[in-house]
């Protein structure tokens, strides 16, 4: 019952302290969007620490799924329809991304932080799309 309370608040300071040493250590902030977006037109000598945080992020999934193969039951196992489904679902969150300058990580975590009233507004619109979204599937279709 503890772990259950636990891991996920010490997960939430471990992001809230990596996004803050990010910021503090060379000015950027850590929003997935914009750290991974720019790999796709690299500027000189603002790749690296890119692709580390990117490989950082890679790593700490397949290393969770390594330790912890129970979190994802093979029922979860996505069909052909379940991938195509999980590939519009990303094409559709990139979209936003690109719409609200920024994803949830940079609004929702650095940008709250900050003060950002864009960011306040932008977390406000997803978080209550998203659970607009979650009812409307569950409860009307």
């Amino acid at each position: 019952m503890a772990s259950s309370f636990l891991l996920p608040l010490l997960g939430g300071a471990l992001i809230g302290l990596s996004a803050s040493l990010l910021l503090w250590a060379n000015g950027r902030v850590a929003g997935i969007s914009g750290v991974v977006g720019s790999l796709l037109a690299p500027v000189r000598g603002d790749v690296a620490w890119r692709v580390l945080f990117f490989l950082g992020l890679l790593s700490g999934g397949l290393l969770l799924v390594w330790l912890r193969p129970e979190t994802f039951p093979a029922s979860a196992s996505p069909s052909a329809h379940g991938t195509l489904v999980l590939v519009g679902a990303g094409l559709l969150v990139g979209l936003g991304s690109r719409l609200g300058n920024g994803c949830t990580s940079g609004h929702g975590v650095c940008g709250l932080s900050r003060g950002s009233l864009r960011s306040f507004w932008a977390t406000l619109t997803f978080m209550t799309t998203g659970a607009l979204t979650v009812f409307v599937v569950r409860h009307v279709l």
